[in-house]
């Protein structure tokens, strides 16, 4: 097992092999969900704290469902009526925390390194379930793990990010996955939604949907990420559906098979039109299921890890 680490903070971190086996360590728990007892005894004993700075249902919805089908027990910290309101920091949220023998915490925060000053801090291991505008490393891999079960490669694939890759974690870890096994990834949007030196990255940019959605594989929407934006960084949504909605029409370009995805929460009407969500080439809910099943061996292996640190210990 190529997975020795404490901490699950970023893709940019891991190497091949250790996405890889979090990748293969997933597919054992979704054949798990056809089970009709859909639990396993893997983290038996195991306390698991979600502590989320920012509104989430489904990525925190997915961790908990996650944890409980491998036995853990689970806590939810609503930070809105915690003792971060009394100006509790962050460092010692988390020392309260592990003092309760909290084992695994999953953060989302709107600042960028909270989870590394965490994981620097604390025993525990430390989960980023997205830290601002930087990683949101568990939705990279599940949208990694759909595109391999429905394309059955990564390497040499055409992946097109559309939208709000200024603002979105997820294009930052969905690059960082998909240029280590291969693929060939194109960004478009915006001008003003696209970062300057992006290219650096090893990606393809794009200003004009039209012309970079032609021979892609798949193409991952983005949402409009209006409430990390501190200011207009276009004229209106109606501009935006005019020249970036993934539509029916639009979709002629591209491959017949391609594959759509959306990390969700949609914003239908805006960046793609119900007809292509609802449509036979998305997989948007699937991505869902995935998710649970990612975050599942992201568990594991991090416990699994631990235990064998105590071991030597």
């Amino acid at each position: 097992m190529s997975f020795n680490r404490k901490d699950l903070l970023g893709l940019e971190y891991l190497d091949k092999k250790e996405i890889q086996t979090i990748l293969d360590s997933a597919r054992p728990f979704k054949n798990m969900f056809t089970r009709s007892i859909k639990k396993a005894p893997a983290l038996v004993g195991k306390t698991v704290v979600t502590l989320f700075y920012e509104p989430s249902t489904r990525t925190r919805t997915s961790f908990e469902v996650a944890a409980k089908r491998l036995s853990a027990d689970v806590v939810n910290i609503a930070t809105a009526t915690s003792s971060v309101v009394k100006g509790e920091s962050l460092i010692d949220t988390g020392k309260t925390l592990e003092a309760m023998k909290a084992d695994i915490i999953i953060i989302r925060n709107t600042i960028a390194g909270t989870p590394h000053l965490l994981a620097k801090n604390l025993k525990a291991s430390i989960i980023n379930a997205g830290d601002g505008f930087h990683e949101h490393p568990t939705q990279g891999l599940l949208d990694l793990f759909t595109m391999y079960e429905k394309k059955k490669k990564i390497e040499g694939l055409k992946v097109l990010l559309v939208g709000d890759i200024v603002h979105s974690r997820v294009a930052k870890s969905n690059i960082w996955a998909l240029t280590k096994f291969g693929a060939k990834v194109k960004v478009v949007g915006p001008p003003t939604l696209i970062p300057k030196n992006i290219s650096e990255l090893g990606v393809e940019v794009f200003y004009n949907l039209d012309e970079a959605i032609k021979d892609v594989d798949v193409i991952n929407i983005l949402r409009i990420q209006k409430e990390r934006q501190q200011e207009n960084f276009f004229p209106s949504d109606h501009e935006y559906i005019e020249f970036y909605q993934l539509t029916k029409e639009r979709l002629l370009k591209a491959k017949p098979d391609v594959l759509i995805m959306h990390p969700g929460p949609m914003n239908r009407g805006i960046e793609i039109s119900s007809e292509v969500a609802d449509s036979p080439l998305a997989v948007i809910n699937e991505q869902v299921t995935n998710g649970i099943a990612i975050r599942m061996a992201v568990l594991y292996l991090l416990a699994t890890a631990r235990n064998k640190r105590k071991n030597r210990g």
